[in-house]
């Protein structure tokens, strides 16, 4: 595999100087949100896959903190931010190194039972279809759809926190909330499941924290998940297109002695962790990074 040294650009490091000890990397790997569902009773599309190793924080799906990496300098690691998914369409998996993540299951329609993914997608409204699966240390499931009665609520996507809520008659089920990680600076809320519709205005729909996008309310529109959430988007009822999904972040975090060359193709920043800390947001695209 060619190296970067020709393609990218230097990120120095924050604290003045080379250092003897290893090259450690805390991570925030989260994959890209999927579409909602586009036509009748579509359901909210699940987040993506959510893996972390920094200061204690849980993963996706309730595990607990993965352990950070010991790279090798010199050495290229592959890193990879999966893209949003459109209307009823599935994002992209994430990947740094040897830590990938699952694209969210997107949304379905009316008599479909939810799809699988780093957080399951919700299930369509209208026969009690059920909500698809999380992905194991990952996401948590989406929620089933109503059966038969009222005004069919969809299911809510699954977050990487809490599981969608289902959908019950006239309500559509909510999306399942995220997770927060405080490995950028500051605490923010990612990977929120995507809303389920519902044919009137009665309730339910909402967007599950960290990004989770709405689903429709009666003609109340559809909104997508957030950018660099790998949040779901909401679903559609009947009244035009499903929202889409958030893309996914790599966030790296590593003692500011080391300096890392990022390809061009990857969009990115860099900044001062203030403890000694350089932290690295990949917010797009597919290629390699090193550290010296």
């Amino acid at each position: 595999m060619a190296g970067p040294t020709s393609f990218g650009y230097q990120v120095a490091g924050f604290g003045g100087g080379s250092v003897s000890e290893p090259l450690e990397i805390s991570f925030l790997v989260i994959a890209g949100g999927s579409g909602g569902g586009n036509g009748f009773h579509g359901s909210g599309a699940g987040a993506g896959g959510y893996r972390s190793a920094w200061n204690g924080e849980t993963s996706g799906g309730g595990a607990s903190a993965q352990a950070a990496l010991e790279l090798d300098p010199g050495t290229d690691y592959t890193v990879q931010v999966g893209g949003g998914g459109s209307a009823n369409g599935y994002g992209g998996n994430s990947i740094f190194a040897n830590v990938s993540t699952v694209r969210g299951g997107k949304g379905v329609n009316n008599m479909q039972n939810g799809i699988s993914g780093g957080s399951g997608g919700g299930g369509g409204g209208e026969g009690g279809n059920g909500g698809g699966a999380g992905t194991a240390n990952e996401g948590r499931s989406g929620g089933g759809g109503s059966p038969d009665g009222g005004a069919y609520g969809a299911g809510g996507g699954g977050g990487a926190g809490n599981s969608g809520n289902g959908g019950d008659g006239n309500v559509g089920g909510n999306g399942g909330n995220g997770v927060a990680s405080t490995i950028g600076g500051n605490s923010v809320t990612r990977a929120g499941g995507g809303g389920g519709s519902v044919f009137n205005n009665a309730g339910g729909t909402a967007g599950g924290s960290g990004g989770g996008g709405s689903g429709e309310r009666g003609n109340g529109g559809t909104t997508s998940g957030a950018a660099n959430t790998g949040s779901g988007g909401g679903g559609r009822d009947r009244q035009g297109g499903s929202g889409s999904g958030g893309s996914g972040i790599v966030i790296l975090r590593y003692n500011s002695g080391f300096s890392a060359t990022v390809e061009n193709n990857l969009g990115s920043n860099s900044a001062d962790g203030g403890d000694g800390n350089t932290i690295l947001t990949i917010t797009s695209g597919n290629g390699n990074v090193s550290w010296a």
